[in-house]
């Protein structure tokens, strides 16, 4: 076999439609099989009276005649372009067209690439990625859903104690995280707040906080104790089968005079913060405790605490662990915050929120929950409110 027949058999067998035109708007001078089979004529119908254009739509044509034919005088070569070949029996082939010429020889080159199959893929692809944004949107819909019924839109209203709460979720605010916080009363003059932290974000979170929430109303109308609740639900949570786990600070308050007493305890949590209205201070409130659905052996203490002149804060690590230019915004910063701002729970809860949100240069890098309260002496002031976005 001659080089001659070599190439002879590599032009006719190319997995490829080829063709060599007599020139632009010539016709076939040579075609091999694949091209035939794509267009449905025999090689022998090809050659010598066929054009390029005769072989396309009407859509194709109009193509080549104003913008291809134009390329290929002045460049040398067009690559890659979509056009439909078109059969005897009316039906259509896609393809991807390269074409080349050479200097002083008028003949063109043309190669044509079947892309049937990728069309189809194509399709499939955007069907599938359609399914997966509707299917993503509808969870997180719900997660949000089911995230906003554990986010109270205010704290209840309190005789002679001030509440004032706060939420912003990471990201964007669209974002589902773990962060809850609730107050219900437990007795007479007696109320439970409680603010917590569920590991990861998502549906799964979502529901995890809604079990934690709802677990812990239905304990503390039996065990004010707050040691012996976090006890019982962390028992709870382990039994939950999750591979969630949460951070808790649960604080009963009953009403002594013009003051309240609170019993806190911790769970994996950051310390209350106490702000004496007379002087300005700020101390830690509570003894640090096991995380809740983590580790089976498990440890709490209850610390009890008359507030009278002072407010009470409680927030999430969404505060503390903030990072910023300078680091994390840490426990320094907040306290500092807090020693600066007026006796006012409203006041306090939305500086924190506010300079948090402004050190991450206005998006959170993790929820933000915060809660303060204070008592007062007379109910002059107006309902407690909460803010969120």
């Amino acid at each position: 076999m001659t080089e001659i027949d070599d190439l002879r058999r590599l032009f006719d067998d190319a997995p490829c439609g080829y063709a060599v035109l007599a020139g632009p708007e010539g016709p076939v001078r040579h075609a091999n099989a694949e091209l035939a089979r794509l267009v449905g004529r025999p090689v022998g119908e090809l050659v010598g009276t066929a054009t390029l254009a005769s072989l396309l739509t009407v859509g194709g044509r109009i193509l080549l005649e104003t913008h291809l034919l134009p390329m290929l005088e002045h460049d040398g070569v067009v690559r890659e372009v979509a056009l439909d070949l078109l059969r005897p029996d009316g039906g259509r082939v896609p393809v991807l067209l390269n074409a080349s010429t050479s200097a002083g020889d008028p003949a063109v080159r043309v190669v044509l690439f079947e892309v049937r199959d990728r069309h189809r893929y194509e399709q499939d692809l955007l069907v599938a990625t359609r399914a997966a944004e509707q299917a993503r949107s509808a969870a997180t819909a719900l997660a949000q859903t089911l995230q906003q019924t554990l986010i109270p839109p205010a704290p209840p209203e309190i005789p002679h104690l001030t509440i004032a709460a706060a939420y912003r979720p990471a990201g964007d605010g669209t974002m589902v995280g773990g962060d809850f916080y609730d107050v219900f009363q437990v007795a007479a003059d007696a109320w439970c707040v409680v603010l917590g932290d569920v590991s990861g974000k998502g549906a799964s979170a979502a529901a995890v906080t809604s079990f934690v929430r709802y677990t812990t109303r239905a304990l503390a109308l039996d065990h004010p104790d707050p040691s012996d609740l976090l006890r019982r639900l962390d028992r709870a949570l382990r039994a939950h089968g999750t591979d969630h786990y949460c951070t808790v600070v649960v604080a009963f308050l009953a009403r002594h005079g013009e003051a309240w007493e609170v019993r806190l305890a911790l769970a994996g949590h950051p310390p209350a913060l106490l702000r004496d209205a007379a002087t300005g201070l700020v101390h830690e409130l509570g003894v640090f405790g096991s995380p809740i659905g983590l580790l089976e052996t498990t440890g709490f203490t209850t610390v009890t605490h008359l507030l009278r002149d002072e407010t009470l804060t409680l927030y999430t690590d969404g505060v503390t662990e903030a990072r910023g230019e300078d680091g994390l915004f840490g426990e320094s910063r907040l306290e500092r915050l807090i020693a600066g701002g007026p006796h006012d729970p409203r006041a306090i809860t939305d500086a924190i929120t506010e300079e948090v949100l402004r050190y991450q240069r206005g998006v959170a890098a993790d929820d933000i929950a915060v809660v303060t309260l204070a008592a007062r002496s007379s109910d002059v002031s107006g309902p407690p409110a909460a803010r969120g976005s």
